[in-house]
């Protein structure tokens, strides 16, 4: 048989490309996270502008505006033609704000710090993986994580302290565990006199690498009273609207397609962030339930 005599005359080194680039794209999750994804407006003056897979959210002000997390690397100018189709400029970016240091949520900063000549606020473990470009020991993914571009100097934030871009207030509240520096985010929006609690919950699943335990780690102690203290937060915090790192934690691109088929609040939902806080704790239950059984 020759090359040509298959699947109607497509050359078999074709068809061995196309399936090696499939393969590929299944075992790499960063092709998929870095889909392309159009931005849209979640609510008031808070915009998603990231790719398909990673989030990075825009807030708004004539003053200037705050961009939280910027993805991969190479989601950068996806995020930049993003903020363009939305009417604003990259330039007018004023504060960036990280949810935690993983190459897909941090990865992007430094270039977005570049291009946007913003500065650049974290907790303060995350403000020195930020300034170092690569995880410490302390991090339950340390030996797995690829670096990410060094960023200056980063202003340090602490549990509850609020940051600010002329009108815009956002406020820090630690949510560690999946990272020792783990920040979620909080903010109101308002749209036609109608004003919503925004919340971007930061992740809580306890992925690790090979050897790493919640339990007894000594680079990382506090891991579980973190993860807790995580969890009571955002089971209690106000919230309307609840953003994730990762969309697909929180179904956002699902509800998305539920307004724009004329479910005009899908986007809101006031029990999503308590129900996020008991899913990270079952799976942490989970977790703990393994490590003592080794």
């Amino acid at each position: 048989m020759n090359q040509m005599s298959i699947c109607g005359g497509v050359p078999r080194s074709v068809l061995v490309l196309i399936a090696a680039s499939m393969s590929a794209v299944a075992q790499n999750p960063r092709v998929e996270w870095n889909a392309p994804q159009a931005p849209f407006r979640v609510f008031g003056n808070t915009y998603y502008v990231g790719p398909r897979g990673v989030s990075s959210i825009l807030i708004t002000s004539g003053s200037g505006h705050v961009l939280i997390d910027g993805a991969l690397p190479e989601s950068v100018p996806g995020i930049v033609a993003s903020i363009q189709r939305l009417g604003f400029r990259i330039e007018d970016v004023d504060l960036i704000l990280n949810s935690h240091v993983h190459y897909d949520h941090a990865g992007g900063i430094g270039e977005m710090l570049r291009l946007s000549g913003a500065r650049a606020a974290a907790s303060a473990a995350s403000a020195r993986v930020l300034e170092q470009g690569r995880s410490g020991p302390d991090d339950p993914q340390y030996g797995v994580l690829p670096d990410i571009a060094r960023v200056g100097q980063v202003q340090v934030v602490s549990d509850g302290q609020a940051v600010r871009v002329g009108p815009l207030e956002l406020t820090a509240h630690a949510t560690g565990g999946h990272t020792p520096g783990g920040t979620s985010w909080t903010w109101t929006s308002c749209q036609g006199g109608r004003c919503l609690d925004m919340v971007y919950a930061d992740s809580l699943t306890v992925i690790s690498a090979d050897g790493f335990a919640f339990t007894r780690s000594r680079e990382y102690p506090t891991a579980l009273a973190d993860f807790e203290k995580g969890f009571a937060f955002l089971s209690a915090a106000p919230c309307d609207i609840l953003l994730t790192p990762h969309p697909g934690t929180s179904d956002l691109l699902e509800r998305l397609a539920k307004r724009e088929n004329g479910e005009t609040d899908a986007l809101i939902d006031t029990a999503a962030c308590r129900r996020y806080a008991e899913r990270g704790r079952a799976g942490l239950r989970k977790r703990i339930e393994a490590e003592e059984k080794k």
